[in-house]
C-alpha cells in the first residue's frame, strides 16, 4: 500500500472538526446508507456507514481515503467505491476495531486496490 488509505484526501473537502454523523453516503453508483460514526484520528481516520435495509442493516468501516468529497450543503459523503464493493467489504466489528491492528490491516488492504476515477 503506497498511500495512506486512513487519511482524508485534500480534494475530499473534509474539514477538521466537521461532524459527519447522519450524512448520507453515496457510492459511485448510488446511495448506500448514512454515517453512523466517524473519526479524524491522524493516520486512522474513518467513517462507519450504517447501510440500513440496503444490506440488511450491515455496518461497514470505510477508511477516510475512500472519501471522494463531502458536500456540507446537502449533507452527503461521496465515496469512490461501488455499492457492490462496499457490500462485499468486511463488516464493521467494534471489538476488533478497538485494539486489533490486524483488523485495520485487513480493512486497509481491502480498500487499497486501485481506485476508479474521482467523482466531481
Amino acid at each position: 500500500m503506497n498511500e495512506n488509505v486512513w487519511a482524508y484526501r485534500p480534494i475530499a473537502s473534509h474539514r477538521t472538526g466537521m461532524d459527519l454523523t447522519g450524512y448520507k453516503v453515496e457510492a459511485s453508483d448510488g446511495g448506500i446508507g448514512k454515517v453512523d460514526k466517524h473519526s479524524e484520528d491522524v493516520g486512522a481516520a474513518y467513517i462507519v456507514v450504517d447501510t440500513g435495509t440496503w444490506i440488511f442493516g450491515k455496518e461497514v468501516l470505510l477508511p477516510a481515503g475512500v472519501v471522494a468529497r463531502v458536500d456540507r450543503k446537502e449533507k452527503k459523503v461521496y465515496v469512490d467505491r461501488t455499492r457492490d464493493q462496499i457490500k462485499r467489504a468486511p463488516e464493521f466489528d467494534k471489538e476488533k476495531h478497538l485494539g486489533n491492528p490486524d483488523y485495520h490491516e485487513e480493512i486497509g488492504t481491502y480498500y487499497a486496490h486501485p481506485r476508479p476515477r474521482p467523482m466531481m
